[in-house]
């Protein structure tokens, strides 16, 4: 090996082993938990968790994660929210989980076409539909009731 390229290689192994006592200071510090304000904050917090994720439920770091835990999600749902699916969606959502076919639900709600217009928002849900559809997939009636527009 060349001199140049043992000196690249020692470079090398050098910036690595920086790197690796950066991330092992980085992991065994204990953060200063306060609240999530910021994007920049919230970006830490994820940085910060990642690190400590595996931690020791029982020790500090681990104590450290499920408050992290509690505050990326309280800033999430303030800044990221998610929107409860509407009813025809929710039907869908529960179909693929139960790896359903539009045709499985033949007979719960109607003959094929009627399955058809449903899902393609072309009807309306009726009450007997949303009972059976309750039984059928276990979703709440509370969900299928929601309105929603037909399609053109």
């Amino acid at each position: 090996m060349s001199e140049n390229g043992h000196l690249s290689g020692l470079s090398e192994l050098r910036l690595n082993m920086t790197r690796l006592m950066q991330t092992q200071l980085k992991k065994n510090r204990i953060m200063e938990i306060k609240p999530i304000k910021t994007e920049k904050d919230y970006e830490r917090s994820l940085e910060r968790l990642e690190l400590i994720f595996d931690a020791n439920p029982n020790s500090k770091e681990g104590d450290e994660a499920e408050i992290l835990s509690m505050l990326i999600d309280s800033y999430e749902n303030k800044h990221y929210p998610i929107e409860a699916p509407g009813s025809i969606e929710a039907i869908k959502i529960r179909m693929e989980e139960m790896n359903l076919k539009q045709k499985d639900l033949v007979g719960v709600i109607g003959g094929k076409s009627r399955v058809s217009e449903i899902l393609n928002k072309k009807k309306k849900l009726t009450v007997e539909m949303i009972r059976e559809l309750e039984k059928f997939l276990h979703i709440s009636a509370s969900v299928l009731v929601n309105n929603y527009k037909l399609a053109s």
